[in-house]
């Protein structure tokens, strides 16, 4: 009876870690970039992008007009003008050529840091919420599925969009 008795008892502990490790195992799946642009903060967003992208481009615009304007003024220029001269507008010519590659390139850079910049913050509340409704949820993991890495998605699986949505005061 003596041996019977710890075998019992693993045997019990065997069926209840069982049943522990057998509890159902829930997962969430969120379209984060449909979430993102049903924020409220995006349109405040997108707004302060334009504006930015418009005054680099102004900028641009000005900078082609000046080289119009001088390769305008170096394709007048007489045939008695001076060699001196002609290579100075060449010169000058070339040189706003080289600010404007380099313009663009630098607007490009500027551009995508501000885009990263303005909607950090809205990713970052869209994860708060996310993380907020998983464990609510008590959900192991959550899948994001605007990126098309999830290969298969079960009905068993729980769409946050509405729950986050709710959880932020997104109508």
């Amino acid at each position: 009876m003596k041996k019977f008795t710890p075998f019992c008892i693993a045997f019990l502990f065997a069926i209840i870690s069982t049943a522990v490790n057998a509890q159902t195992l829930k997962f969430g799946h969120i379209d984060l970039q449909a979430l993102i642009q049903v924020m409220p903060e995006r349109d405040t967003t997108e707004t302060e992008f334009n504006k930015f992208q418009t005054e680099l481009e102004d900028i641009l615009t000005d900078m082609q007009k000046d080289y119009q304007t001088r390769l305008g003024e170096l394709e007048q220029l007489d045939e008695n003008a001076s060699e001196l001269k002609r290579n100075a507008k060449i010169s000058e010519l070339q040189s706003l050529e080289k600010r404007i590659q380099d313009y663009r390139m630098n607007g490009q850079q500027q551009i995508q840091q501000k885009y990263q910049e303005l909607l950090n913050p809205l990713y970052e509340k869209a994860m708060e919420a996310i993380n907020a409704v998983a464990r609510e949820q008590e959900l192991l993991y959550v899948f994001e599925t605007s990126s098309n890495v999830v290969l298969y998605k079960s009905n068993q699986s729980m769409d946050l969009l509405p729950l986050v949505k709710q959880k932020l005061g997104i109508e």
